[in-house]
């Protein structure tokens, strides 16, 4: 399975560049364009999976870039970046078609989080089926295989992380709908007063902003499957306008006046009991009984062992990109030791950590950094301060690696590069980092370039 492919476009240069190093350090692979026209160019050449877009560029802003990939992809992941994140502008960004934003200045991790949780999918074989090492595993691959080729909603539920979506995905893959369009909407993402919108869609002139017609995500999914992720944080009002739409198979867009027929299969996960959100009057009792008709529970990782080293394998292929590691026998059995009250998410981090951390080609016990996702107590080998400040320390790991290995070449970029496992912009953007925090570079009078 190969790294996701990500466009970024900005018009900053220094930025640009800087978005670019840390998606590729982060295992993915990375395309960039000045602005909005570039970045038509380059999607006309090569797909990707995600566009990380600045809204402020000159000649096709970020604004005229979404409308435009809109009209050829409404379900393509799209990320709008904003110097003015206040509540207004993310709600004209998710209404003009964004999935998400982010506000600058943000952290490279708050921008690897974001392309981890756009991009990720519980690790598949090449016929799309999840992978099932644990007997647990396997009899949950059995039950979809009985329940995908049936339209019966189903219910998927489970603690967070533990691959809910990719359940989902994986009966929509074994489906008839399969060629059809597959159309998540996490409803824990999207502020209250813009969901219906995206649900439904709207008309032109249906409220402040609306600009122009758009569908909404049951239009978008027609033909296909639907998932509505996290279905137990919609509000109890949106909760009776979805009933109706499930019962008549038809939607009106908000201001609209037509009624759309819709030929829609509805998923839907959540990470709570329902039935106990019923009792407490949180969640409609008709709504439940109408989404509940093929209920499934998945087990959370730690109940389903024989899965961890695969996917541990998978997602280590994943963030490593081109670059060739494996697992150390004591990292493996570290591995396996861990709890995982994170589960497949969890691990997904861990792995992503472990790519950074490694040196040469071999992910050794010590790059296998584990703690507590609650935040409680980490586990043996990792104190409680440096668990704090995982950020900082990884950032001082790095460091330490990037200077050790110069040192150890005396001063060869492209010898250094090649150690680390890193392209040569990469290395010589964080040199240009440590300069400007004052720290010393071994040999620096002799470093050569890659």
């Amino acid at each position: 399975m190969s790294a996701a492919q990500i466009l970024i476009v900005e018009d900053d240069a220094v930025l640009r560049r800087a978005l670019c190093d840390t998606i590729e350090l982060g295992g993915y692979r990375v395309l960039d364009a000045v602005n909005g026209k570039d970045a038509l160019i380059k999607l006309e050449r090569n797909p990707v999976d995600l566009i990380i877009s600045d809204v402020q560029m000159d000649e096709m802003d970020g604004t005229e870039l979404l409308q435009a990939v809109r009209r050829n992809n409404p379900t393509l992941p799209f990320v709008m970046m904003t110097a003015h994140g206040t509540i207004q502008h993310a709600v004209k960004a998710i209404r003009d078609g964004a999935t998400d934003y982010l506000q600058k200045p943000f952290e490279a991790q708050v921008l690897l989080d974001m392309v981890s949780r756009m991009s990720s999918q519980l690790p598949a074989n090449d016929n799309g089926e999840m992978i099932t090492e644990d007997p647990l595993s396997r009899r949950l691959l059995e039950v979809a295989k009985r329940v995908a080729p049936t339209d019966a909603t189903v219910l998927i539920s489970g603690e967070s992380g533990t691959g809910k979506e990719v359940f989902a995905r994986t009966l929509h893959a074994m489906s008839n709908r399969a060629d059809a369009p597959f159309v998540a909407l996490n409803c824990a993402a999207i502020p209250e007063n813009m969901l219906e919108a995206i649900l439904f869609g709207y008309e032109k002139g249906a409220f402040t902003g609306a600009h122009q017609a758009r569908p909404g995500k049951f239009e978008q999914a027609n033909g296909g499957t639907l998932l509505l992720d996290e279905i137990s944080e919609m509000a109890l009002d949106l909760q009776a306008k979805l009933l109706r739409v499930l019962q008549e198979r038809e939607v009106e867009r908000l201001g609209g006046s037509r009624l759309i027929p819709l030929d829609v299969r509805v998923l839907a996960t959540t990470n709570r009991s329902l039935s106990e959100e019923v009792a407490a009057g949180r969640f409609r009792e008709d709504l439940f009984y109408r989404l509940n008709v093929f209920p499934v529970a998945l087990p959370p990782l730690r109940d389903r062992p024989a899965d961890i080293l695969p996917l541990a394998e998978r997602f280590l292929a994943r963030f490593a990109g081109e670059r060739p590691l494996v697992l150390s026998q004591a990292a493996i059995e570290r591995l396996k030791q861990h709890s995982w009250r994170g589960n497949v998410r969890e691990l997904e981090n861990c792995m992503q950590r472990a790519v950074i951390l490694a040196v040469g080609d071999e992910v050794d016990e010590a790059a296998i950094v584990l703690g507590d996702p609650l935040g409680g107590s980490p586990e043996a080998g990792v104190d409680a301060a440096s668990e704090k400040a995982l950020g900082g320390d990884l950032k001082a790991r790095e460091r330490e690696l990037i200077l050790d290995a110069l040192r150890a070449v005396d001063g060869n970029r492209k010898k250094a590069c090649e150690r680390l496992g890193i392209s040569a912009r990469t290395l010589r953007y964080k040199l240009a980092k440590f300069r400007e925090e004052g720290i010393a570079l071994p040999g620096e009078s002799n470093l050569q370039e890659a």
